[in-house]
């Protein structure tokens, strides 16, 4: 046994939520330490555990995607993230998207009601010594805390950058002027379509690039996460980059005209009662004035009232495949683990998933029984692989993707391959969850 250490959980997010849960529902004390409410980052707003601070979507929940297949997998290894994501859902077609005050809520409450979790509200600047600790901090982490990780692991942590897309009073928007409809969907959809003709996108896009932008401070060396990049970078990219990126029309028939639109904003439902909307795919980091002004000539949104601006914030992550081993731990260390968007892994559900891995990591550590990863061939796997064994050199945040899991044996024809892989990676799971001590 080599449980005589305590373990120590440092971040209230949602990799460290899921960690603290994955012990203590197999009888470990733990204790989860949080800034909040004490301290907020710049985009935490919530004195709650797990706050959802980009959006409200978890994304698809589509099995044969791949963030669908890592959400199973979740699912059945009784993740309290994916619980209590299926409890707080709200419409948003095929995506699980959730109410998100209910959301954190729900975490925090049933962590706390669960014997063996000690929370502790304050700020931790420094990683603690003789004990099991799992850092997970998340994109946010606070400048002392981030400084104390690259004392320990020998070099600065790298930074990027991600922009928050604005959140809408429904009440405001003009639906006289807007359609309901899911891309390819038959039906009223799950979606609010700002429809734009040619030359309101001509003019739109023009009024973004002219648009005052939120200066970087001196010490701020912007690199965005290709997967979420403000729309004026976009903007900047090309004159079409907007229309095939968030603004994208194809598969929404504007039943008006029964045309596709020449290009479009979506709003989705943020929370269960309808009260707000969600620009989606609207990062930015334009000057709130200037998302007043610029956002309000979207047909629809003249009158548009903003719950919330969006704005800018530095993430923090670390290059994982030079530091950790395939079990989150740190190769000159191996009593400190990392888990969430800290160790280079990008989205809601791939951060909670990795607390889900170091938590099984270290409590099979705790028994003195052998560790045991999942396959490549599952989506948990994949990641853990894609942070211990991509290449250092090019290392760049990433969502979970088919491209991160081992290969497909055969051809197997293009529309098939997720259901192929969703199918190979549930039944290895399941061998590996029957053999493994989780």
């Amino acid at each position: 046994m080599n449980n005589r250490k305590p373990i120590i959980i440092i971040g209230g997010g949602l990799a460290g939520c899921e960690a603290a849960w994955q012990l203590v529902k197999r009888g470990h004390e733990v204790a989860l330490i949080d800034m909040k409410p004490g301290k907020l980052s710049a985009a935490h707003r919530s004195p709650h555990l797990a706050e959802l601070v980009c959006s409200n979507s978890l994304r698809s929940n589509d099995p044969t995607s791949a963030v669908g297949l890592l959400k199973e997998e979740m699912r059945r290894l009784d993740s309290l993230v994916i619980a209590s994501a299926d409890a707080t859902s709200v419409p948003a077609g095929k995506a699980l998207a959730v109410d998100r005050a209910l959301f954190s809520e729900r975490i925090e409450s049933v962590l706390q009601a669960r014997q063996g979790l000690r929370i502790v509200r304050q700020e931790c600047t420094e990683i603690p010594s003789g004990a099991h600790v799992i850092v997970a901090t998340g994109p946010l982490t606070s400048d002392p805390l981030a400084d104390a990780v690259a004392r320990i692991v020998g070099q600065a942590s790298l930074h990027f950058y991600d922009a928050i897309a604005p959140i809408l009073d429904a009440g405001s928007i003009d639906l006289s002027r807007i359609f309901r409809a899911s891309r390819y969907d038959e039906g009223e959809g799950d979606y609010w379509n700002c429809p734009l003709d040619e030359w309101q996108y001509r003019d739109f896009r023009k009024a973004v690039l002219e648009g005052r932008e939120i200066a970087a401070r001196p010490f701020e060396d912007e690199k965005y996460f290709e997967g979420c990049l403000p729309i004026e970078i976009l903007a900047r990219r090309g004159e079409d980059t907007l229309r095939f990126g968030p603004m994208k029309p194809v598969g929404l028939v504007d039943p008006r005209t029964g045309r596709e639109p020449y290009a479009v904003i979506q709003l989705r439902q943020e929370n269960r009662e309808g009260t707000m909307v969600n620009m989606v795919g609207f990062q930015t980091k334009l000057a709130r004035p200037e998302q007043e002004r610029i956002f309000r000539t979207i047909p629809g949104l003249e009158k548009a009232e903003f719950l919330r601006f969006g704005s800018i914030h530095r993430n923090t992550f670390l290059n994982s495949p030079l530091l950790l081993t395939d079990t989150l731990q740190l190769r000159s260390n191996p009593d400190l683990f990392f888990a969430g968007q800290i160790t280079g892994v990008e989205g809601y559900v791939e951060s909670a998933a990795t607390g889900l891995l170091a938590g099984l990591v270290l409590h099979a550590i705790r028994l003195g029984a052998p560790i045991s990863i999942p396959p490549r061939t599952t989506a948990l796997g994949a990641l853990l692989h894609h942070v211990s064994r991509a290449d250092g050199r090019t290392f760049q945040p990433m969502n979970v993707n088919f491209g991160l899991f081992e290969p497909l044996g055969g051809k197997v024809r293009k529309r098939l391959r997720g259901a192929a892989y969703a199918e190979r990676a549930l039944a290895q799971l399941g061998d590996w969850i029957r053999t493994a001590s989780v």
